[in-house]
């Protein structure tokens, strides 16, 4: 461990969210680059720095610093330094020489103590002598919060974002009431609240702990989709997460309720304590639909003389249900059509859009993701936009309110008369409550999905709750057209949901079932699949062979196919730029994918001389796209997504991307890709269901090849236990 002493001479790159920063410091041995995380630190400091020097690819020897403290100048010569360095604003050098001439070793008590005096100095006016000692006055007491922050473990990055928020009432919080961070500040959760608190000494059984703990429990519920917990499940819950019996859990949550956090609710025989966020959500959700849902009369011969013109104008043929489907979308200003693949929803929409367009009506398309967007209008040959786009994303819809963050609300609806959502399963409640907001009662609302995916991986069960209410129409293709019934990942994805027995003699063209029982083995196969087998079979290039599993944990899970991926499909070679960021390494032609939504996340789509020609807003949950450069001067990470939108990420960010060779099921929905791979051994019973079997195999367009135990297999078909979501949506549309 070195010990180095010095004066901040120039900072060279600092992040405020994180406080990581890269300085020089200029010590009695010269020159020294400096790289760690400060609260606060401003040129002409002094510094005392604990650390190991490291040798950088790039930069050379630098000084990791572990520690430091910040030291008061105490030379005249280092007084005058530090002044007029810039740490104190409007203090430049000439000024700074007057000031310590004046004032010598007692200029910082002056500064502290009696600042109007500073007014005696010429060029310092009464009102610049205030704004001086503001400044001194802010940064001591940032640093002394610091120092007390440090005492109970709390990191330099949380520690400013506590500072900035609560100011000096921080040591009163934190007295009284520590868990109140778990509610003001972003990346505070409860367990770190909880930690703080147990340090300082709050006992276990503090209201506080136990109403922050019952909350915390409803967020993690909302994590795995539900929007309430019976009020059993809540205590079972809180009294596992905070090692305490909660025998009068009601006066809690009536505690909670009074200051509207919560909202109780007796249903069909049961409490149910909702968030109050998503309990409002749900109301107004089901209050919108209603309010779309209205009659729309065209006479039924002229109707039907107008349809019969357009099926024969663009010469589509449509069967009974498909037939229904268009007329209840002439007849309602909402529809819900859903169906399996191959059953004609695509013939469908496009018999819509074109009646529609004949009509003179204004028609626009939207789909969850960008993938789903870009087949959608790859099918219709109409333009289909991500609903975010569509919404005009401005903010973070996800923070309470939730649609703040679009600019296309209730106070600027959508302008058309036809609004189309495809893969509605996946659209959770947040999402519909924000589209429903920009939809104006008179706008036609027809919602297409397949009820039997997954859910979304949001809070809610829109799609399946709006079926379950039986309060719209709805239509369900079951009919697999002839072109479709030759495909056997079609016809076997319609068994799978059937929990109908599927052949497995690899005599398909499209189907493919490799045994194998080790998981190392398995991986083997993939690589050769991926590599040499499957690019030529389908006419397309191994970036797009998507392999999917179900878990990320294990042997064949997410993070451990990446990892051997990675080596086999990208590996190192000399001149492709690679950086390793918190034990993970990121190459340029990684193939990442975006796990969280990012709204104030900005991309550019440039030509090839670099001009941008569109920017705008927004990386989603799911986006998949190519590390294109890895840039270590600048510390940044660049990533191209669909329609060529290019993102750039500071190394520090990098935690919201991860390698997508292998991704779950979950994160698939809504894409479709030319060749799947779907590596199968033991896994949960919860997890390894028909519902996930089903979804893994409708991702795939040309070829599907699953590898492993056919046993898990089968047992998947047979396995029906979807976890159910603790949803009510279908309640509150049938209570209206």
């Amino acid at each position: 461990m070195e010990t180095v002493t010095g004066y901040v001479e120039h900072v060279v790159y600092r992040n405020d969210e994180n406080g990581y920063t890269v300085f020089n410091l200029e010590s009695d041995d010269g020159e020294v680059t400096c790289v760690g995380s400060f609260h606060y630190i401003t040129e002409g400091e002094l510094l005392e720095l604990e650390g190991e020097y490291v040798n950088h690819s790039v930069y050379g020897t630098q000084l990791k610093v572990l520690s430091h403290k910040v030291k008061e100048p105490e030379d005249l010569v280092s007084i005058e330094r530090y002044l007029g360095s810039g740490a104190v604003k409007g203090i430049g050098a000439a000024l700074a020489g007057r000031i310590v001439r004046r004032f010598k070793e007692d200029t910082f008590r002056i500064m502290e103590e009696e600042p109007e005096r500073l007014a005696e100095i010429k060029g310092i006016s009464k009102r610049k002598a205030q704004e001086i000692a503001v400044q001194v006055e802010e940064k001591r007491d940032m640093r002394k919060a610091m120092l007390f922050l440090q005492k109970y473990g709390i990191s330099t990055a949380l520690g400013v974002k506590i500072y900035e928020y609560y100011g000096s009432k921080l040591y009163e919080v934190l007295q009284e009431n520590p868990y109140q961070l778990a509610d003001n500040i972003s990346g505070v959760g409860f367990k770190t609240a909880d930690e703080i608190a147990s340090r300082i000494g709050i006992h276990a059984d503090s209201d506080f702990r136990i109403r922050s703990g019952l909350v915390y429990v409803l967020q993690q519920a909302a994590g795995e989709g539900h929007i309430y917990l019976p009020q059993e499940v809540l205590a079972s819950r809180a009294e596992q997460l905070l090692g305490v019996q909660l025998p009068e859990i009601e006066k809690y949550i009536m505690d909670l309720c009074i200051d509207r956090r919560t909202v109780r609710k007796e249903e069909n025989g049961e409490i149910r304590i909702y968030p109050s966020h998503y309990y409002y959500l749900e109301l107004n959700t089901a209050r919108m639909l209603h309010d779309l849902d209205i009659d729309c009369e065209m006479p039924e011969e002229m109707m039907e003389q107008r349809l019969r013109k357009v099926e024969e104008r663009e010469q589509l043929k449509l069967d009974a249900m498909q037939h229904r489907a268009v007329v209840e979308s002439i007849r309602h200003g909402l529809l819900v059509l859903t169906g399996g693949p191959g059953t004609g929803k695509t013939t469908t929409i496009n018999t819509m859009i074109r009646f529609f367009e004949s009509e003179g009506m204004s028609i626009l398309l939207a789909a969850p993701t960008g993938r789903a967007a870009k087949r959608m209008t790859e099918a219709t040959g109409y333009k289909s936009q991500t609903i975010h786009r569509l919404l005009e994303v401005s903010g973070s819809p996800e923070e309470e309110g939730s649609v703040s963050g679009f600019q296309r609300n209730r106070d600027h609806p959508l302008e058309t008369d036809i609004l189309i959502i495809d893969e509605m399963s996946m659209v959770d409640l947040s999402l519909m409550h924000a589209l429903l907001s920009a939809v104006m009662p008179g706008t036609r609302l027809i919602l297409v999905g397949d009820v039997n995916q997954l859910p979304s991986v949001g809070p809610g069960s829109v799609l399946k709750d709006i079926i379950l209410s039986e309060c719209f129409p709805v239509v369900t293709l079951t009919r697999i057209f002839r072109q479709a019934g030759e495909s056997d990942i079609v016809v076997n994805a319609h068994k799978i949901n059937a929990g109908e027995p599927v052949v497995l003699d690899n005599q398909s063209r499209d189907f493919f079932f490799l045994r194998r029982q080790e998981a190392d083995v398995i991986i083997g196969v993939v690589i050769t699949l991926i590599q040499k087998k499957l690019p030529r079979y389908v006419d397309a290039p191994p970036s797009e062979i998507q392999v999917m599993t179900p878990t990320r944990k294990g042997l064949l899970g997410v993070e451990r196919l990446n990892t051997v991926l990675q080596r086999y499909l990208n590996p190192p070679e000399p001149g492709k730029e690679e950086k390793e960021i918190n034990g993970r390494i990121f190459r340029k032609g990684d193939k990442v994918m975006q796990i969280k939504n990012n709204y104030q996340l900005a991309w550019e789509v440039r030509t090839k001389y670099g001009v941008a020609v569109d920017q705008g807003m927004g990386v989603f949950n799911g986006d998949m796209g190519c590390i294109t450069e890895v840039n270590l001067y600048d510390e940044t990470l660049e990533v191209e997504y669909d329609e060529h939108r290019k993102v750039t990420y500071p190394f520090e960010s990098t935690e919201e991307l991860e390698l997508a060779y292998a991704i779950t099921v979950h994160k698939s929905q809504g894409s479709e890709y030319p060749a799947v791979i779907l590596p199968l051994l033991s896994g949960p019973r919860l997890l390894y269901n028909r519902n996930l079997l089903y979804t893994a195999v409708t991702r795939a367009k040309k070829c599907l090849t699953i590898v492993g135990s056919e046993s898990v297999f089968q047992e998947m078909i047979r396995n029906k236990s979807e976890q159910n979501r603790y949803t009510s949506l279908a309640e509150r549309i049938q209570e209206f």
